[in-house]
């Protein structure tokens, strides 16, 4: 799919609907608010930190989606002030540190980056399937396909929203509702830029591995894909197509894969230790 998708082909799907977005006051959230709008979705927009800028048809709260009333009032407030929620982006995201992490990173990444999905949908899908309609969609990351160098809870957890986003699709695809799994390499976000700057080498070689494997893309291109594949019912997104290549080569060899990554990580550390 191209990165260049213009909204003007996809507006008719999202106009009038109801959506929530996660992580929305930076990033591929940010953008994912501002395109919707754009194409004349009403949006309630979450997150922890300040959403700047009002926008048409726009609603800002801020909440911490790892807390299950937190989604809670998302919803009430969408509902109350647009109608039902027809798509919710659950897109917030931490990297929770870098190597093994503690115990505190491995909760808060369980929280945010998979628990919050988790609890989203149970708010939300069996509603949808009673009425036969309703998206959701999970920023995955490809991570959740392949691995993460250096990051033990950004990888297992974001592997844990792709199956997570998988199950719902295939349990719940048939009584009309549609999922979407986002799993992009390197995107010009706050988490990347935050780990490239680092004062801890191995977090710098966690994002140096993703940024050395593929071109850094912007926010605006990953969310332009993204609605593109909600509008034409797709699963999986995948905007550094290499990644689909790493993956089958995965599932093809696993062994192979493996070493290959193992090399591939003493050399980003090498490049880090410098």
């Amino acid at each position: 799919m191209s990165d260049k998708t213009p909204l003007d082909d996809v507006a008719g799907h999202f106009r009038g609907k109801v959506a929530i977005v996660t992580g929305a006051a930076s990033g591929i959230g940010a953008a994912l608010v501002t395109q919707l709008a754009e194409c004349g979705a009403r949006v309630v927009a979450v997150d922890r930190a300040e959403i700047s800028g009002p926008q048409p048809g726009v609603l800002a709260l801020s909440g911490d989606v790892s807390d299950s009333d937190v989604i809670a009032r998302s919803i009430e407030l969408a509902e109350t002030e647009f109608g039902p929620v027809d798509m919710y982006f659950a897109n917030a995201g931490v990297m929770g540190g870098a190597d093994i992490g503690t115990e505190d990173e491995w909760a808060t990444g369980m929280d945010v980056n998979f628990y919050a999905h988790v609890r989203a949908a149970r708010l939300l899908v069996p509603g949808w399937a009673e009425r036969g309609s309703g998206h959701f969609v999970s920023t995955a990351s490809a991570a959740g396909l392949l691995t993460q160098v250096g990051a033990a809870v950004y990888s297992a957890t974001k592997h844990a929203a792709e199956a997570f986003a998988e199950w719902l699709s295939v349990t719940y695809g048939d009584s009309g509702v549609g999922v979407t799994c986002l799993c992009p390499m390197g995107v010009d976000t706050a988490l990347v830029r935050d780990g490239a700057a680092s004062a801890d080498p191995r977090a710098r070689a966690a994002i140096r591995a993703v940024t050395s494997a593929g071109a850094v893309l912007s926010s605006d291109d990953v969310a332009r894909q993204t609605l593109a594949a909600v509008a034409a019912g797709e699963f999986l997104v995948l905007p550094h197509p290499e990644v689909r290549d790493m993956w089958q080569g995965r599932a093809g060899d696993t062994q192979r894969w493996i070493s290959g990554m193992r090399r591939y990580q003493a050399a980003v550390r090498a490049a880090e230790d410098g």
